[in-house]
């Protein structure tokens, strides 16, 4: 950590006070460590308050309706929008508040037994199902047309966290997602046997490989592997330059194997799996994919330091996973070295995937797969929990807690003994003396003093930070883009004119586009980390944030806290309007939040 507690400790402290406390001052928000521009929409001196509804605009409504239609259904005549009509109920919570009937998020709830052994003989294995597509989303329930040609917008209300469980289920249907995380996670391996050779098909596809490598800058070794495993060799064969298809599939057809190193980032819809699935893991979902020809080996036998859930896309490929060798590989923070057939022993799961079959192993699992039968083989592995333990977490907490200790026991901070290193030591190890007793209590009795000062808030708040850093930016749909930043707002036309012009007034409600889409942190000073302008490569940019005044941060605690509750800008915890308005656009402009309704469009003067 950069800053152990800075000031984490203040907020905490004044967070009442705070609340309470009013200003009539304009709180200062930057991006990294930069003013923040701010619309002069917000800094006006007499917000605009709308106390009637304000109707969507036309061309909006006609935009987000024609989408859905075509979405809905294709062959279906499309309905022409006569006129619009906009009933909107205007919030005045002070906090909004979920249902006493909301059942909490089910990954909560869940119970872990670490002491289960990793025995081979309760290895689960399933038979063929049938379930529907996760992506066939019910889009009924979105708008409603009247008899007249108009229209009722239905507000987007969609939990991430359940978005993301939904998926999860679908990549592990039929098992319980509960079950599976109680009994499989984190233990032992898990094959799904489907006999529905397309379930995954649309994930990727060798057509779909192929159009990348056309279509896009694919770079050997940056995005493509060329692999071989031969005569117990494992081998890289990446050229130079751009991976064009006459290069890649010459390799192909010479027996190498074909490794996409992070796939999802010129894949739509691999992307929106990972992006959609990492809201309920909190953690970063990736992927890599591999292609490899008839009765070949790709990779020698190894084990990784991720989850990984193998998706048979298209052909074969038969599987060995043996146990971790000792207890120190059990869940192994680092990837191993490539192993020979005698280190590993037998295995103890053999099988072999086909096309809509899926196979799980936790980190620290040997595992290696090779064709056979003359078909070649294309799957995905999708992976998390990378460096996502308690050790992680750990790392982060004892040099904070070290310091804060060291900062306020003058024990600490007192010389050493004249004789300890007479007393500890290779050397001295083996000692049982009274000197040496004495001088291990002194040593464990400071540890104790270390030990009371974890900052369980803030390492928490760090390793949420790094999701940050690591997560796929969001996919959003066309519902999600009428009521963000990111829809047919603020456009600008011939001759310079710009029309569609929006702003955000105090009546305005808004939530959080995700929910774990930023993290607020106590640095040196309030800053918000967020993941929404992320590249779709891994580390591909610089992690953005927003700076704001510690006086701001009861709001954005209320943002958080609320969702997926849609809050009213003029119920935001701030004293003063102008500030709730200022917050409101610095989120609203960096894609952060959205909105229950589509903006007004502002009257041009």
């Amino acid at each position: 950590m950069n800053s152990p507690v800075s000031a984490f400790a203040v907020y905490r402290s004044n967070k009442q006070s705070n609340y309470e406390k009013k200003k009539n001052k304009s709180k200062r928000i930057t991006n990294s460590s930069k003013a923040l521009p701010i619309s002069p929409k917000a800094l006006s001196k007499s917000p605009k308050v709308h106390s009637k509804p304000k109707p969507i605009s036309e061309e909006v409504m006609k935009n987000v309706a024609q989408k859905l239609k075509k979405n809905k259904k294709k062959n279906e005549s499309k309905n022409i929008i006569k006129k619009k009509t906009h009933k909107k109920k205007k919030s005045k919570n002070t906090k909004a508040t979920k249902g006493d009937d909301e059942q909490p998020v089910m990954k909560r709830k869940i119970k872990r037994n670490r002491d289960d052994k990793h025995d081979s003989d309760d290895i689960p294995s399933l038979i063929p199902i049938s379930f529907t597509n996760f992506h066939e989303s019910n889009l009924d329930s979105v708008d409603s047309c009247s008899s007249n040609g108009s229209i009722d917008f239905e507000p987007v209300q969609t939990d991430s966290v359940e978005e993301g469980l939904k998926v999860f289920k679908w990549m592990i249907a039929p098992y319980n997602p509960e079950e599976f995380l109680n009994r499989v996670w984190e233990k032992k391996p898990l094959h799904i046997a489907r006999n529905k050779p397309d379930y995954y098909k649309e994930i990727i596809s060798t057509p779909i490989i192929d159009d990348m490598l056309r279509n896009e800058s694919i770079q050997f070794t940056k995005n493509i592997d060329i692999t071989s495993y031969v005569d117990n060799k494992r081998e890289t064969h990446n050229p130079e330059g751009r991976a064009l298809p006459h290069i890649v599939w010459d390799f192909y057809l010479n027996g190498c194997s074909i490794r996409l190193l992070n796939p999802q980032t010129y894949i739509p819809k691999l992307h929106l799996v990972n992006a959609t699935m990492q809201e309920f893991f909190n953690s970063f979902v990736g992927a890599n994919a591999y292609l490899t020809p008839p009765d070949s080996q790709g990779f020698a036998p190894h084990y990784d330091d991720i989850e990984a859930f193998i998706l048979q896309t298209e052909g074969k490929k038969h599987w060995r996973i043996y146990k971790p060798l000792n207890e120190n590989e059990i869940l192994p923070r680092v990837s191993s070295k490539n192993f020979s057939q005698e280190d590993i022993g037998d295995p103890i799961m053999e099988v072999t995937l086909e096309a809509g079959d899926m196979l799980y192993f936790p980190r620290g699992y040997i595992h290696q797969g090779v064709t056979i039968d003359g078909e070649h083989s294309l799957h995905v592995t999708i992976s998390m929990y990378q460096k996502h333990s308690w050790a992680d977490l750990f790392e982060k907490m004892i040099p904070a807690a070290l310091q804060m200790a060291i900062n306020e026991n003058v024990e600490l901070r007192q010389g050493l003994p004249f004789d300890i290193y007479d007393n500890f030591g290779i050397v001295n190890s083996d000692l049982t003396t009274p000197r040496r007793k004495e001088l291990e209590l002194i040593i464990h009795n400071l540890f104790e003093k270390i030990k009371q000062h974890l900052p369980l808030d803030d390492a928490v708040d760090q390793m949420h930070k790094n999701f940050q850093q690591d997560a796929l930016p969001p996919v959003l749909n066309d519902m999600e883009k009428s009521v963000t930043v990111f829809g047919d707002t603020d456009v600008m036309i011939e001759n310079g004119k710009v029309i569609n012009r929006v702003e955000i007034s105090l009546d305005t409600t808004i939530r959080l586009l995700r929910k774990n889409i930023l993290r607020m942190v106590s640095e040196d000073k309030i800053k918000l980390y967020y993941y929404i302008e992320n590249s779709l490569e891994y580390h591909g940019n610089e992690m953005p944030y927003l700076e704001v005044d510690e006086g701001l941060a009861p709001a954005i605690e209320t943002l958080i806290t609320s969702y997926p509750n849609y809050i009213a800008v003029e119920n935001l915890e701030i004293p003063n309007d102008s500030d709730k308005l200022q917050l409101a656009d610095a989120l609203w402009s960096r894609g952060i939040i959205m909105t229950e309704f589509p903006l007004q469009n502002i009257d041009d003067d």
